[in-house]
């Protein structure tokens, strides 16, 4: 059986390196596509909703916003790429074992959505109440059941999702790893979106009707919880990911809400920034999880599943960020030293390109037919470029360190590098809109005039009258 097995992951690992450039690119960019239209759904989601008098009223709703999407990199796509690996290297080919597999991984996403999903909403208290000294605890409940029935209804049903799609791509011999982690992304964002505000709307005509809803929702599901646990806990797939892997989905939980910080200090003075940002960081984020998925089938397959084991060569952990993109080539990278994942990150950076502009065009068209001028299509794909060049570079360290610690990048490493993504997309974000402010930029001015920013609306007209005197002159 174990030489059966050696063999498979031999074969497995001559595909995944033999595989064509054009293969790779007409797996991922359609995903891609699809992907970063859900997000551009998100963004005008969370505009309409933003409206809604549960959030105007308990206004730490939106707070929760960044951590519960970040539930998409930190649960949905990691669980996506356990399985895209699991199926490539011949682990879901025997049924009962693919049964365990799924089952085991669909209550793992379930104790880890429920817990998360009550840190998510204790950080939104912590950091609207805080600062105010404000204490609330009917919104409290109410905050933290619709964050626990939102992570548990959405990890349910994007898991099962990500099963059916896995599954189907291995039939029809595409693989996993380019396919899997984009549709979860792209179903996430607005799936995440949608139930939160919907379980919020009613838990909020709850509340005001006296009705205990909050109260039952969050009892029941701690009651489920350990029973969750037990399950998890006795499954052979699942029990060393219930042990390692809280950290992790914790830690990325918090990052997350730094770039939620970011993003509630930069609509104070850019409305209109809250529709690019879901595209920003969840386009960054998908490359960088394909990358991470791919990254991790191919040390399976190379060294047969020996974790802190690596091919020959490929032992050096920190390597320059050139190498990440250049490599290959000779005046950028040792030439003795092999580059597999290089050629992949620049197929990523050239597909970065003419997806966001897509992404913009849409945005701009569906908020009013919003021209977009060249100067705020350059700044906003430079800030993507250097989102997705420096999450490229720490997801090849971060992959190769964990793996030289023995543990399973699989199960930890996409959730860093999704929740740094939103962290820096939102910064570099922020930093192009301020330079576009700078230059008066005017789809910039159409975007807050239709949010209704007076601000920069004044600002420009007081610009456009001081030309128009100016070009007068005294009369």
């Amino acid at each position: 059986m174990y030489k059966k097995e050696k063999e498979l992951l031999e074969v497995k690992g001559q595909q995944a390196r033999k595989e064509s450039l054009w293969i790779s690119i007409l797996q991922v960019f359609p995903t891609f596509l699809i992907a970063g239209l859900g997000m551009v759904g998100a963004g005008l989601v969370l505009n309409k909703v933003q409206r809604w008098e549960v959030f105007t009223e308990v206004k730490e709703i939106m707070i929760m916003v960044p951590p519960l999407i970040g539930l998409k990199g930190n649960l949905e796509m990691t669980l996506a790429a356990r399985l895209s690996t699991a199926a490539n290297i011949g682990h879901m080919d025997r049924r009962k074992e693919a049964i365990s597999l799924i089952f085991g991984n669909l209550i793992l996403v379930q104790c880890q959505g429920i817990v998360v999903g009550f840190l998510a909403s204790l950080v939104g208290m912590v950091m609207g109440w805080a600062p105010v000294g404000k204490l609330d605890y009917d919104q409290g409940l109410l905050m933290s059941a619709a964050a626990v029935v939102t992570a548990s209804l959405a990890s349910f049903a994007l898991g099962s999702i990500m099963i059916i799609v896995i599954v189907i791509a291995r039939q029809l011999n595409v693989n996993p790893d380019n396919v899997a982690t984009p549709i979860a992304a792209s179903l996430g964002d607005v799936t995440t979106l949608g139930l939160l505000a919907w379980i919020a709307d009613i838990l909020y005509r709850h509340l005001q009707e006296g009705l205990f809803t909050s109260h039952i929702i969050i009892g029941g599901y701690f009651l489920i919880l350990p029973m969750f646990l037990y399950l998890a806990w006795n499954n052979k797939h699942t029990m060393e990911v219930l042990q390692t892997g809280w950290t992790p989905v914790v830690m990325a939980m918090l990052i997350s809400t730094g770039g939620g910080a970011i993003l509630d200090k930069a609509v104070e003075h850019f409305s209109g920034i809250t529709v690019f940002a879901p595209v920003m960081n969840g386009a960054g984020g998908n490359l960088v999880a394909i990358q991470a998925s791919r990254m991790t089938t191919y040390l399976h397959a190379a060294t047969n599943s020996l974790q802190g084991t690596f091919p020959s060569g490929e032992e050096k952990v920190c390597v320059l960020p050139c190498t990440v993109i250049c490599g290959g080539f000779n005046k950028c990278s040792a030439a003795d030293r092999p580059a597999p994942h290089s050629r992949f990150s620049r197929i990523l950076l050239v597909l970065l390109l003419p997806g966001q502009i897509i992404f913009v065009y849409c945005i701009c068209m569906l908020r009013g037919s919003i021209s977009v001028s060249p100067m705020f299509l350059f700044s906003y794909c430079v800030a993507s470029l250097l989102q997705v060049f420096i999450l490229l570079y720490l997801c090849q360290i971060l992959v190769y360190w964990m793996w030289s610690r023995g543990s399973d990048p699989d199960n930890a490493a996409i959730p860093y590098l999704t929740a740094i993504g939103d962290l820096l997309g939102t910064g570099f974000l922020t930093i192009a809109f301020i330079f576009l402010h700078l230059l008066h930029d005017d789809t910039l001015i159409a975007l807050e005039q239709e949010h209704g920013n007076s601000t920069l609306v004044e600002l420009a007209q007081i610009s456009n009258q001081t030309t128009i005197i100016t070009t007068l002159g005294p009369l």
